[in-house]
């Protein structure tokens, strides 16, 4: 019954997590027996077990249980055959989401060599507009996760593309990733590059794209500034933050010989 092998998958996570706090008693079962078990239902003929297995992946991701040469092996391949270009378009769409999710918790050796060619041609299916919007989505994460280098080189590129897509949400899903793909790379790049480009989408056609451009333009703007004297950064999460200079945090400590009172407080 597929609702059993959905409540399996959901126990997973758990059940991994506590043998590995109890590895000396069990060295090898999540990797002998749960992990085949995950991987077999990431093609589960159920779209329910299949969405189940790929959380609880993702879960085990994030929680570093699951060793290098599995994922490798094991989780990478059944992932690049389900998103390749003769796969079920339902297994397609499902896969892409998978290996954009897991760009930002395997090591950027693994993304690089296993997953960016297969993302980049998905940036260019021609059959799903959803493949492609959901890497549009998504790009600001692939970049961050891969580094400047290959995202110079072989990503930037692919978000020309996008860019100028035909269907209106790809290049609004552009606009609002536009601040994290700008961070990734040069101030050359983004000066002579990406600046052109912005200016596109701040000018598009669709009105929709033109609100989410105007929206990212601040954020874009700060990624041309220098944290060190701006106090701008980017967070891990990657939404834009601002780190107080030492002399504004010391500016906002009252001396001792000053009583703020109320109505001053609350000017």
């Amino acid at each position: 019954e597929p609702t059993v092998r959905t409540e399996l998958m959901e126990q997973i996570p758990p059940i991994a997590i506590f043998l590995q706090e109890s590895r000396p008693k069990f060295p090898t079962a999540f990797f002998e027996y749960l992990m085949p078990i995950v991987v077999r239902y990431l093609t589960d003929v159920n779209n329910q077990v299949r969405k189940a297995g790929q959380e609880a992946l993702l879960i085990l991701l994030e929680q570093d249980l699951v060793a290098q040469s599995d994922i490798e092996n094991k989780v990478c391949p059944i992932l690049l055959d389900l998103s390749a270009p003769e796969s079920d378009d339902e297994y397609k769409v499902e896969a892409v989401n998978v290996i954009c999710k897991m760009a930002s918790v395997l090591s950027r050796t693994t993304v690089e060599h296993m997953l960016l060619p297969r993302f980049c041609e998905l940036c260019s299916d021609g059959k799903l507009f959803q493949v492609r919007k959901i890497c549009a989505a998504n790009f600001g994460d692939i970049c961050n996760a891969v580094g400047r280098e290959a995202t110079e080189r072989l990503l930037i590129p692919k978000f020309f593309e996008l860019c100028s897509d035909s269907v209106w949400g790809m290049r609004k899903a552009c606009a609002e990733c536009f601040m994290a793909v700008s961070y990734t790379t040069s101030p050359e790049v983004r000066r002579t590059k990406l600046s052109p480009l912005f200016i596109s989408l701040i000018s598009d056609t669709c009105r929709w794209v033109r609100q989410a451009a105007f929206q990212s333009l601040g954020p874009f703007i700060s990624t041309f500034a220098n944290p060190s004297s701006a106090g701008l950064y980017i967070r891990e999460d990657g939404t834009l933050s601002i780190r107080p200079s030492v002399q504004d945090v010391n500016s906002c400590q009252p001396s001792s010989n000053i009583t703020l009172t109320s109505s001053s407080a609350n000017a």
